[in-house]
């Protein structure tokens, strides 16, 4: 219980107590916290007490809030490898982790700075798809693919279906495709990102520009993916 009168604010005390029962495991990695209100009539205190709290054990990396569903115990961070061969699902279960990704939708375009970086003309066609990455079903990552949609007509039906990138450059006849390179940026998240992400917009992402090709050298796909900043670390890695 909190003591007033102790010189040490009641929030800061409600705080300290939540993180030692984390860090004496009463609360697992992933576990969702007490709602406010039941930790507002535990404590004795009023929702905003709780709220302060809870901000500040957010801030040193203890839990994360997200927005609608609660606060939850920080999982340690997931390495992600951003190499040659950068495959999502791979990367998840190499860390005993289970990894899809989920179509949110697709779009025909023409845009000449996206087009150049496939090798096209500036008014090619183009096929933009929107894809969450989830780690054990939570999001991880909101990224934006482009492609030649006259070489790839019906990508986003079949990604849809297989949820591998890889599983439908298979049916493409694509065996293997490689990473030509990475661009990699810190960047405060849209609203959209954020509400994709399950985080606030004023924390960081980790933003990842990149360009993959075919076994020829050919370009295959442009990608921007944003990933969960304080739920990820980029390890570029030398896998040639």
């Amino acid at each position: 219980m909190v003591e007033r009168g102790s010189g040490i604010a009641v929030w800061r005390q409600i705080g300290e107590a939540l993180a030692d029962d984390i860090r004496n495991k009463l609360y697992a990695a992933g576990e969702q916290l007490p709602s406010e209100p039941e930790l507002a009539a535990k404590f004795s205190v009023n929702r905003h007490t709780i709220r302060r709290a809870m901000g500040e054990l957010e801030q040193g990396g203890l839990v994360r809030i997200e927005q609608g569903r609660g606060t939850f115990v920080q999982e340690h961070a997931i390495d992600y490898a951003i190499g040659k061969r950068t495959r999502f699902s791979e990367n998840l279960r190499s860390q005993g982790m289970l990894g899809h990704q989920e179509v949110l939708g697709s779009q025909s375009l023409r845009a000449g700075d996206i087009a150049k970086h496939l090798g096209l003309g500036r008014t090619a066609p183009l096929l933009r798809v929107q894809i969450v990455g989830k780690a054990e079903n939570r999001p991880i990552s909101a990224s934006e693919h482009f492609f030649d949609e006259k070489r790839f007509p019906d990508f986003a039906e079949r990604l849809a279906s297989l949820r591998s990138i890889s599983k439908v450059y298979a049916h493409y006849g694509i065996g293997d495709y490689t990473r030509k390179w990475s661009r990699i940026t810190a960047a405060l998240p849209t609203p959209e990102i954020a509400r994709l992400l399950g985080q606030p917009k004023t924390r960081p992402i980790l933003q990842v520009e990149a360009l993959n090709v075919d076994q020829e050298g050919a370009p295959l796909q442009y990608s921007v993916a944003r990933f969960v900043g304080d739920m990820v670390q980029l390890m570029v890695t030398d896998d040639s």
